[in-house]
């Protein structure tokens, strides 16, 4: 079954009047629909799904993959030193006459918990993804919403969630890519429901799906989880430690490397088709997807997702069941709903259309033309 990577994923739009800035447009569920964007939209289709344990990931594979190069990701931003992000507070960032970075110092302010500085000093917009971990300052911290930086920007209030308990200090006020995408359910805490403590509640608990009274018991229990992040003493707790304690970190690096071997083993004789996101399913039910615009957007990724897609799986009590491919495209579905629109102006339009417990998170870049970068669809768990 073929669809449009587009059509088949796009929300109503609402006509939205711009007064400069961020606009911010709330509408009711059948709001009237203006013409659609211009975009180039390429033709997309599920590949059956590849299953391990309790976890299907289907492939949704395309013959036109768009060109992404333009966009620089935060990985490698703040691998070359391009893009940095630093606490709030102690110093402020601003550009000089020659384009270099100044830091001021700031006598009346303070570090903030959910809130970083950021500046893109490259010469291309810089993507974000919500639930993409960066690692240092104060404490770590995960980005709280997709966005794009553009070119040339004053530096950003950045709007993230803790993802790191009893730490306040630091040698360095800046911070580093981590390589990590925090597990859906965090995910789904910092990006949809934007609350501090619930982000906590789902670091230390695991997955914050209900589990039925006669389920089969998950691999890693909220125990396991809590005694990987706990530090020395107990007194500090921290996402990253998920991945390197041996009781966890072991079991996790186990699953990725069968269902990547499985992932490749299933994609490995494509005919002029590419990956560019995954549909996944938990014991049967399908509960989220990431697809993005090119192959090279899902290549950058998908190591990270992988990891964090077993997080869940493991923290996920062991059903069996395998979600059929007409399941996986049903959750594609248009959605009718709840339509949150935010807009920068020639730079990026970020869209959330909710319905029932199904949220669709769209990242439209408006420059150099009309393309739909990224696009989550999840499962609500609560």
């Amino acid at each position: 079954m073929e669809r449009s990577i587009f059509a088949a994923l796009t929300g109503s739009l609402l006509a939205i009047s711009t007064l400069g800035g961020l606009a911010f447009v709330w509408g009711p569920p059948t709001p009237p629909q203006p013409p659609p964007p211009s975009r180039m939209e390429g033709e997309w289709r599920l590949l059956e799904p590849v299953t391990y344990e309790n976890i299907s990931v289907f492939p949704v594979v395309s013959s036109i993959s768009q060109d992404t190069s333009a966009f620089l990701t935060l990985e490698e931003g703040l691998a070359t030193g391009e893009v940095i992000v630093r606490e709030q507070g102690s110093e402020g960032m601003v550009r000089g006459r020659d384009g270099r970075i100044v830091y001021v110092p700031q006598y009346n302010t303070g570090a903030s918990v959910n809130q970083l500085v950021l500046i893109n000093r490259s010469k291309r917009p810089l993507l974000l993804l919500a639930g993409e971990l960066v690692s240092g300052g104060k404490q770590d911290r995960v980005i709280g919403k997709d966005r794009i930086v553009p070119v040339g920007a004053p530096p950003l209030p950045l709007d993230v969630f803790c993802v790191e308990h009893g730490r306040w200090t630091g040698v360095s006020q800046q911070f580093s890519a981590a390589n990590t995408i925090v597990h859906p359910s965090v995910r789904e805490r910092a990006a949809v429901d934007k609350k501090q403590e619930e982000v906590w509640d789902a670091v230390r608990s695991g997955t914050t799906a209900p589990a039925p009274a006669a389920a089969p018991p998950a691999r890693l229990t909220m125990s396991d989880i809590q005694g990987a992040i706990a530090g020395s003493g107990g007194r500090t707790e921290a996402y990253e430690k998920i991945y390197v304690s041996r009781a966890v970190g072991v079991p996790i690096d186990e699953f990725v490397a069968e269902v990547q071997r499985r992932f490749a083993n299933a994609t490995s004789n494509l005919k002029g088709e590419r990956v560019i996101g995954v549909v996944v399913a938990y014991g049967g039910e399908v509960a989220w997807s990431d697809i993005f615009a090119s192959a090279d957007l899902f290549d950058h990724y998908w190591n990270k997702l992988l990891r964090s897609y077993a997080v869940e799986a493991l923290a996920r009590p062991t059903y069996r069941a395998v979600a059929s491919r007409d399941n996986a495209n049903e959750f594609l579905r248009h959605l009718n709903g709840h339509i949150t629109e935010e807009t920068d102006p020639g730079v990026y339009r970020w869209r959330e259309i909710t319905e029932g417990r199904l949220t669709q998170i769209e990242l439209d870049a408006l420059q150099p033309r009309t393309i739909t970068l990224h696009r989550l669809l999840l499962h609500r768990t609560s």
